[in-house]
């Protein structure tokens, strides 16, 4: 770890960006909300797993080439965006959520689809590329080894917030719904919206 510096300043810095609302904090309650919490952990933990992926990627250069080559970076933005509209518009064509009274609908899926949102999106690699280099010397030849150590902190609190997300929005859901004041099938047509409107926004977005 000599390679790691500020590691507390890493620490505080890296949990106020995870309790920031963004896009995956946004998919995670979305998909929390209308299909359950065990749902929404299983897309917390995919939007992790695509964090690794990223920090993997990063730590052998193909983030740096990503975020250099804007063709490539161009390619998976809109990926990305077309992975979020194609997920909303089925939230929103959806039929019959009212029916099943109010229990958490099925998961399957949703891990695959937590990690596809977030290794579609390169602005995430382009985040570990400049966030991550500020707390590792230079110089240092564990440069490597420090970069993926913090990753592998950063991904490990960023799931633990969206894990604790997901519960309160689908604890909070659930309590609604048996009291009768829930959106019921509403909520579909909701979360729909907001994919299809993240995923303009990605498709929208520059690359600095």
């Amino acid at each position: 770890m000599d390679a790691v510096h500020d590691l507390p300043l890493f620490l505080a810095a890296g949990l106020l960006l995870n309790f920031t609302p963004g896009p995956d904090m946004l998919y995670v309650i979305g998909t929390s909300t209308s299909r359950g919490v065990r749902a929404g952990w299983l897309a917390a933990l995919g939007i992790g797993a695509g964090c690794l992926v990223h920090v993997g990627l990063a730590a052998v250069g193909i983030s740096a080439v990503i975020a250099s080559s804007p063709w490539a970076f161009e390619l998976v933005k809109y990926l990305g965006a077309a992975y979020l509209v194609y997920a909303g518009l089925a939230l929103l064509w959806r039929r019959g959520p009212a029916a099943d009274g109010g229990a958490p609908r099925a998961t399957d899926g949703v891990f695959v689809q937590g990690m596809l949102v977030n290794v579609l999106n390169p602005k995430v690699a382009l985040f570990f590329l400049a966030f991550l280099p500020q707390f590792i010397d230079a110089s240092s030849p564990g440069k490597a080894w420090a970069f993926t150590i913090l990753g592998l902190l950063f991904t490990a609190t960023g799931t633990a917030v969206n894990l604790a997300a997901a519960a309160a929005a689908g604890t909070l859901q659930a309590r609604l719904r048996a009291r009768g004041g829930g959106p019921g099938r509403w909520i579909d047509k909701v979360v729909g919206g907001v994919f299809v409107a993240l995923g303009v926004r990605l498709a929208l977005s520059a690359r600095t």
